[in-house]
């Protein structure tokens, strides 16, 4: 039982540090988000070259100037907006070169389910969108794949999924818009890079049931074999 207690103790201390690692990490990501999307938008051009790291570009403000394809929209389902269940439509902008960015418009409600949508298009001709870059979405553990075939509904913005049915090449990362908007598309909210999550709570979590294992198990041995303060008392005989 004793060195149960005590491989109980050592493994919740440890998990409780390891969330406490966590903890930090989370915290550098944020301090990097936070410096990336207060950094002046360049053009997407710079930064989306052949050797360029994805993940390092997350977040980064930009410009993007082209021609936006709404006969090509995608609406990614089970989005929502104070409240509201809606979807976000991605539009791709056809930039001067020939390539593509998909850029995530913001979000509309449930009665827009039709593409190209013709209650919120995109404004025509030449434009240039400013927001900020995002990596592609792969599914959760628990959730569905989508069918093959050309889709105009989907669970997430899978770049690999709606490249594949559009005629032209698609740059690595999509372009999340930024703007103030009353109607819809509503732009979508940056991210939240001043929140560190629920690590520092399971780490106290863990450090609890450190401290009630080793407390309790001493109370549990002082009701059973005794001790200062202990009720147990030893009956004279007659």
């Amino acid at each position: 039982m004793h060195l149960l207690v005590l491989a109980l103790a050592v493994l919740f201390v440890r998990l409780g540090l390891w969330q406490l690692d966590r903890l930090e990490e989370r915290r550098a990501e944020n301090t990097v988000g936070e410096s990336r999307l207060d950094t002046v938008p360049v053009d997407v051009g710079e930064l989306l070259t052949g050797d360029a790291d994805l993940e390092e570009l997350r977040y980064r403000r930009v410009t993007a100037t082209g021609e936006f394809d709404p006969e090509h929209e995608v609406l990614i389902r089970s989005q929502v907006y104070r409240g509201n269940a809606g979807f976000h439509v991605i539009t791709p902008l056809r930039l001067e070169l020939g390539e593509a960015i998909l850029v995530n418009r913001g979000w509309v409600p449930l009665g827009f389910d039709q593409v190209p949508l013709i209650q919120a298009p995109p404004p025509a001709g030449l434009v240039t969108v400013e927001g900020w870059l995002n990596t592609t979405q792969t599914r959760p553990a628990l959730g569905r794949e989508d069918p093959a075939g050309g889709l105009a509904v989907m669970s997430r913005v899978d770049l690999h999924r709606i490249a594949a049915q559009l005629p032209y090449p698609v740059a690595g990362m999509y372009l999340v818009e930024m703007g103030e908007r009353s109607d819809p598309p509503i732009p979508v909210d940056p991210p939240d890079v001043a929140d560190e999550g629920p690590h520092l709570a399971y780490a106290v979590q863990w450090f609890a049931f450190t401290a009630i294992a080793v407390v309790g198990y001493y109370f549990l041995l002082r009701r059973r074999f005794g001790g200062p303060g202990s009720s147990s008392r030893v009956r004279p005989r007659g």
